[in-house]
């Protein structure tokens, strides 16, 4: 069964459709049921190999590769009936002529993750079947206070346009796009009122990156240093006209690689700072540490000017309603442990004073005093921390029995050793094809169809057959190897010099990988096209 479209793809041999096989309502947004695809499935129609050259159907057949990768892609949702991609402000704000259009055509481009995919399929009068699609998180949870039953939904939305995995994907394009640019949505619905607040988040946004090299922090490298003031100002002119009123946390610490880019950042927007324009730094690791969360009251203190002045979405009964004026944009080295800990700390701050304004708290009352409220509010960022994480890195969060219990645990600091691994490998071995599919979908990378191809790069040689299993392999062999000759050491002086045969070895393939790291490394292959920002 097919419960929708979500767009086409044209590569060598013919077309490719992608539809929904399996979703699954998660909730209600306004009314709504949302949908989380469950199951794409990518068709081949108007397909034939027959006619190909040898070289066009090698391509061919890497670029289905790349399909079953785009298959797997996580956190996708719909609906059929309003458009996830816009704000409860933006909904709200809908002229009656917008409201007649198709949902993908009153979409926002940005937040519309099979935009590129739906342009095969504009002109065949298609409408009724297109459906705008988001990439991101959905989440919401009832809670009671006092008589009152409170709805809270939590909504991400990913911008499409620099979208990536997190080592090949950081920093901005000279236009200013950033990476893991994603705009999260708190909404309220209680006694008749609906209420809504947004933050966003995104990478530092001038032109730097982390090529990987087997190293567990590769070295972080400012590119084009000259042009950050630039690409500073375009990324937050586009911000201005999409929010209004901007205020720029930096919770990057001062110290090495981190250090550079703060400083960079910080050079960057003294010719840009306005009225409408702030930046404030925070350094997270510093003032909070790995537990003192509680800490975060003190950046509060520094921001609530800017919150209370630029308020929040708020509609009554009647319709009446006042407007959020401004947004506070976050980010630390990847915008997800640390950004998202602060967001949650933002989040329950503006939830307590929508409810006093509401009428629902006390003037002192706050969230902490109602247990139930509080678990499932932390659990609701936990989960949402999760989903963007996993989307960006390969895993859950950091830190996340810190923020769904507020207490550290030893079961917790272990999960995040294994996190932390996991990212390793899969920032050095996996996401190279991931990111590749992610610019075959999204048009990065434009397939010339019948032109002349490009394919992508191949390695010879020890490049063919080198792999980092095997390399860990043969450094784990070496170094039980020389265990064993240490341990016969008293039995046998020649032990000895085994021992040191054994261990230069290892220490030999270490230094080969660490020199090949590139050979090992899952690069992304497809070669993209001279697009601005690439």
């Amino acid at each position: 069964m097919i419960f929708g479209v979500v767009g086409m793809l044209k590569l060598v041999a013919g077309s490719y459709l992608f539809v929904i096989t399996e979703r699954k309502c998660v909730g209600s947004y306004l009314g709504h049921p949302i949908f989380k695809i469950i199951s794409l499935k990518v068709l081949p129609c108007v397909h034939s190999v027959k006619n190909s050259t040898p070289e066009q159907k090698k391509l061919e057949n890497e670029f289905s590769r790349l399909l079953k990768v785009a298959e797997r892609t996580t956190g996708l949702y719909f609906s059929y009936d309003t458009n996830l991609t816009l704000s409860t402000q933006q909904l709200y704000d809908l002229g009656n002529e917008s409201k007649m259009l198709p949902l993908w055509r009153q979409a926002e481009p940005r937040f519309l993750w099979n935009s590129y995919m739906l342009e095969a399929l504009i002109d065949k009068k298609l409408d009724p079947y297109l459906l705008p699609v988001v990439q991101g998180s959905f989440h919401n949870f009832q809670a009671t206070i006092g008589k009152e039953i409170v709805d809270v939904t939590l909504i991400a939305r990913r911008c499409t346009r620099r979208n990536g995995t997190r080592m090949w994907r950081r920093g901005a394009d000279r236009e200013g796009h950033v990476a893991n640019f994603v705009e999260t949505e708190q909404i309220i619905q209680i006694n008749g009122f609906t209420s809504s607040f947004v933050q966003v988040r995104g990478s530092i946004p001038f032109l730097w990156e982390q090529i990987v090299d087997l190293t567990y922090k590769p070295k972080f490298e400012i590119v084009r240093p000259e042009q950050a003031p630039q690409i500073a100002e375009r990324h937050f002119l586009d911000l201005r006209k999409m929010y209004g009123s901007v205020l720029a946390v930096d919770l990057l610490n001062k110290h090495g690689g981190e250090g550079r880019l703060s400083d960079m950042f910080s050079n960057a927007m003294q010719p840009i700072v306005s009225e409408d324009l702030r930046y404030l730094h925070f350094d997270f690791t510093k003032i909070c540490g790995h537990v003192h969360f509680e800490r975060l009251s003190f950046l509060y203190d520094q921001i609530a000017d800017f919150l209370v002045k630029n308020g929040y979405f708020l509609l009554n009964e009647e319709s009446e309603k006042m407007e959020q004026l401004g947004v506070v944009r976050t980010n630390c080295i990847d915008c997800l442990d640390r950004t998202n800990i602060t967001q949650s700390m933002i989040a329950r701050k503006i939830l307590e004073l929508q409810f006093r304004r509401i009428g629902v708290f006390a003037a002192e009352e706050t969230i902490s005093s109602h247990p139930k409220l509080d678990r499932c509010f932390r659990i609701l960022w936990a989960n949402h921390g999760d989903d963007i994480s996993i989307q960006y890195a390969g895993t859950a969060a950091l830190k996340g029995d810190l923020v769904r219990s507020g207490q550290r645990r030893v079961q917790g600091i272990l999960k995040d050793r294994y996190i932390s691994l996991k990212r390793y490998y899969l920032n050095n071995f996996s996401d190279g094809t991931k990111q590749d599919a992610f610019d075959l979908l999204q048009g990065h990378y434009k397939v010339s169809v019948g032109g002349d191809i490009t394919p992508p790069s191949q390695k010879g040689g020890l490049e063919a057959i080198a792999s980092f299993p095997l390399a860990l392999c043969l450094v784990l062999i070496a170094l039980l190897l020389t265990t064993m000759s240490l341990g016969q050491f008293g039995n046998d002086p020649r032990h000895l010099l085994f021992s040191v045969v054994w261990g230069s070895i290892s220490v030999g393939i270490a230094s080969f990988v660490r020199a090949k790291g590139r050979i090992f490394c899952n690069r992304p292959r497809l070669q993209l096209h001279d697009k601005p920002g690439y």
